[in-house]
């Protein structure tokens, strides 16, 4: 699941038109496009061949995302996967004998603007297929967009439960777990500890976040199930910047196992006054922030030794394909992909899988071929519910010797090694 991070400067783009004063990319895998005007016409039911022009033309793929604000980072990581996956299969002959285009709009991490947006993609510029977003926030009222005018939508990130629960059929998630699921493979593993080693103790503090408050609460159940006793609970707004006063609190506490709903900087900064009150605890168990790039460098590389985390995606998994995108994505942009760049190449997959199998651009039938199949993808093979929630989980990770380790499933294992209990803080 994807995390906001600190803005970045503005992706690479040729600027062609607004949107509400926001700037409006459209990107293709060979050449940047001009559209044309920017009237927002009404909301109407998508036809089932849905082919965003002359079927001699290419395939328009729309999507919005936050390329400006909050979330820059993770939404130019995510573009650059979009991007990748366009251009191979651009390269391979295109989806149904059509180069696709990819339709970007740009929301600035604005839930009302999502809508707009997608509105905008479907109704105006009569997009063929449409690619999900950033974040619970933004998939939700986007999913709800794609689900009025009947149109399939597949998104990269967006894993908070609710999501799921609101009787959509053509919403898909393309990793390989929810929020309800992501605790599953940490508590596998706590479970096989002899009785004698578990902590018997735990702190939990969260982000107040519609992805990382639901799985802390996973978490705080299924753990006093276990017989581990709640000896702190605590959420807190998005805007914090300074731990030190929960952290004391957490250490008047004297758990021996910390759980955090993080969703960005917020868990570096939590362990860093960690740090500074010399508190280790014996587990400490971390959402999303321990997988972002910077993560090592705020808290000291040597301290993020025995860190656990939870992620949909690793480089180093063995998953078919996988390997390619890494080399791939390297050579094409200069640096290594991140999870948000993956998330977003696993949804090009399932989409396309879905083209081609289908054999045309009919939206429901999109989907019911995605509720009855498989798809191999680099997260490894996904299958859904009739919400659209993928029937697996994440992987178990680990900081291990400056490396960000997969411990389970098997499958994906990078190591068989599980540091336990976490090394006392070095810095």
């Amino acid at each position: 699941m994807s995390a906001f991070r600190a803005p970045s400067r503005r992706p690479r783009a040729a600027l062609v038109r607004t949107s509400r004063r926001r700037p409006r990319f459209a990107f293709a895998a060979a050449a940047v496009l001009v559209a044309g005007s920017t009237a927002l016409a009404g909301c109407a039911p998508a036809s089932s061949s849905g082919s965003g022009g002359s079927n001699a033309g290419p395939i328009t793929i729309g999507m919005s995302l936050p390329l400006t604000g909050p979330a820059a980072d993770v939404a130019k990581a995510g573009y650059q996967g979009y991007e990748l996956w366009a251009s191979q299969v651009n390269a391979s002959g295109g989806l149904l004998g059509r180069q696709v285009k990819l339709d970007v709009l740009d929301d600035g991490m604005d839930p009302n603007q999502t809508t707009t947006d997608y509105t905008r993609l479907i109704s105006q510029d009569h997009v063929g297929l449409l690619l999900g977003t950033f974040s619970s926030l933004l998939n939700a009222p986007a999913s709800a967009v794609a689900a009025r005018n009947q149109m399939l939508y597949v998104e990269p990130s967006g894993g908070a439960t609710s999501l799921f629960q609101r009787g959509f059929t053509d919403l898909f998630f393309a990793q390989p777990g929810t929020t309800a699921s992501l605790p599953n493979q940490f508590l596998a593993w706590f479970s096989s500890l002899p009785a004698d080693q578990r902590p018997k103790t735990a702190a939990y503090l969260t982000q107040d976040d519609p992805s990382a408050s639901p799985a802390i609460s996973v978490f705080v159940s299924k753990l006093q199930a276990l017989g581990v006793t709640t000896v702190y609970n605590q959420t807190y707004d998005p805007s914090t910047s300074n731990f030190d006063s929960i952290a004391a609190a957490v250490v008047h506490a004297q758990p021996q196992m910390i759980i955090q709903g993080s969703v960005t900087d917020d868990g570096a900064q939590f362990a860093r006054s960690l740090e500074k009150l010399n508190y280790s605890p014996k587990i400490l168990f971390q959402t999303n922030s321990p997988t972002d790039a910077t993560y090592p460098s705020a808290i000291g590389t040597t301290d993020t030794d025995g860190v656990f985390t939870a992620e949909a995606w690793s480089a180093a998994a063995k998953y078919p394909g996988n390997a390619a995108f890494v080399t791939a994505y390297s050579n094409k942009f200069g640096t290594a992909p991140t999870e948000d760049a993956a998330n977003s190449y696993t949804a090009g997959q399932v989409l396309e899988a879905a083209v081609k199998a289908v054999g045309k651009l009919d939206q429901k039938a999109l989907a019911a071929w995605l509720h009855t199949h498989s798809v191999d993808t680099i997260v490894g093979p996904l299958t859904w519910d009739s919400t659209g929630d993928p029937q697996g989980s994440l992987m178990l990770a680990q900081w291990q010797n400056g490396t960000l380790q997969v411990i389970d499933p098997q499958t994906a294992a990078t190591t068989k090694t599980v540091v336990f209990p976490k090394p006392a803080w070095k810095s």
